[in-house]
């Protein structure tokens, strides 16, 4: 049961582990705008800061747009700023996505994962984020509603140590709307392990400035004669933050383990994959199903494992590398479909084999679009046929479609 400080064992939904989690932040602007499936985090961050919970200011805005809009001069002048979102809202902020990650402010969005519209669907699959995989933030996928609220406060201590911001991405109503135990830190916790936002630079009144202004192709000197980095010295430095991020994501993840008693793996997360032949790896909730087809295979003798993705940007190509060293055949189970290619996630862990002296057999299924079910006993089923094919030397095709009805 919660203590009388709101800490404690409860019985959540993913969005309401959301919202506690940036409470506990002491997220200081919340910029809201409602979209299914994620309204509901914004309407617990409203009674938060209605009932005094919450010492934030709630700016209702009219889009998503506006909401990265105010995030960005929220945090540009040193506050700590929240937003959520999901599908066409997450496309319609697309813009200030890129801004807000060119800028390197340390925002923390929650992306509900939902699917892309035409043709309309409000239930899940993570072809949202994933679209937005270039833009430069860090993307962080949780299984299930713990791993959301300890994300959260994660986000922002990592986010304010590499000044990129974070979208920490789970599954609509899968983990959205569906109740689960969740454990609560003490605010006590949470302030020992985040302390308040110091930013380096931030707008003041006082002494006005410009940020982010028209960058030339190359240096040059600024007005005081400070020789200032070109776009391109800019984007060079966007990338070594987010490469730089990897460690910043596991130390930060090891410290909060420290303080909680939970670590979530850091940059992905294993389960029965130490002696494993047959590995299925995935990002969200659809890695937790994975670790129960593994267990129907483990009866059948199969040494089957799970490699849950737990931070797609920056993707973890050498931590998978090293998870990968046993085994023979992996499948790969994207929610998402860069079209006309493959999966994105089963095209970056083969881009990540290349040249390696890991080389297992790789086969790729597109599953769970548009919030079809995705079951163990579907996933087990892939994994037999694959082994059966491995094994005659037949040639797989490019990329399955799992529980397709064409």
């Amino acid at each position: 049961m919660p203590g009388s400080d709101g800490s404690g064992l409860m019985i959540i939904t993913g969005n309401q582990a959301m919202a506690l989690g940036a409470k506990l932040s002491r997220v200081q602007v919340v910029a809201a705008y409602p979209i299914t499936p994620q309204t509901p985090v914004t309407e617990t961050l409203a009674h938060y800061v209605e009932s005094g919970e919450l010492d934030a200011q709630y700016v209702n805005v009219e889009s998503e747009h506006s909401a990265m809009s105010v995030c960005i001069g929220a945090s540009s002048t040193g506050a700590r700023a929240f937003t959520a979102t999901s599908a066409n809202g997450l496309a319609y902020m697309c813009e200030l996505i890129h801004w807000a990650a060119g800028g390197r402010l340390p925002i923390v969005m929650g992306c509900v994962n939902r699917a892309m519209a035409a043709p309309w669907s409000v239930l899940n699959d993570q072809q949202d984020s994933m679209s937005q995989r270039d833009a430069g933030w860090i993307q962080l996928f949780c299984r299930n509603n713990q791993e959301i609220l300890d994300t959260v406060i994660q986000a922002y201590r990592i986010a304010e140590t590499v000044y990129v911001p974070v979208m920490v991405c789970y599954d609509g109503y899968i983990l959205s709307h569906t109740v689960m135990p969740v454990e609560a830190p003490t605010q006590g916790q949470v302030d020992r392990f985040l302390p308040p936002f110091s930013p380096r630079t931030i707008l003041d009144p006082a002494r006005p400035k410009n940020i982010n202004q028209v960058t030339f192709a190359n240096p040059r000197l600024d007005e005081r004669g400070v020789l200032c980095h070109g776009y391109m010295e800019l984007r060079h430095l966007h990338q070594e933050a987010l490469e730089k991020a990897r460690e910043t994501i596991a130390a930060v993840d090891a410290e909060y383990a420290l303080v909680t008693g939970r670590s979530h793996g850091g940059l992905l997360w294993e389960d029965r994959a130490g002696d494993a032949e047959v590995l299925f790896v995935a990002a969200g909730s659809i890695a937790s199903e994975a670790t129960v087809a593994v267990d129907q295979l483990r009866d059948e003798g199969i040494a089957a494992g799970v490699v849950g993705i737990r931070s797609y940007r920056p993707f973890p190509g050498v931590e998978l590398r090293a998870a990968l060293r046993r085994a023979k055949l992996v499948l790969v189970f994207d929610k998402s479909l860069s079209y006309g290619n493959e999966g994105p996630i089963c095209a970056d862990l083969k881009a990540a084999l290349y040249g390696g002296q890991v080389q297992p057999a790789v086969r790729g299924h597109i599953a769970g679009l548009g919030g079809r079910d995705v079951k163990a006993h579907e996933m087990a089923g892939a994994a037999r046929t694959a082994l059966r094919e491995l094994e005659l030397g037949v040639e797989p095709a490019p990329m399955a479609w799992l529980n397709c009805q064409i």
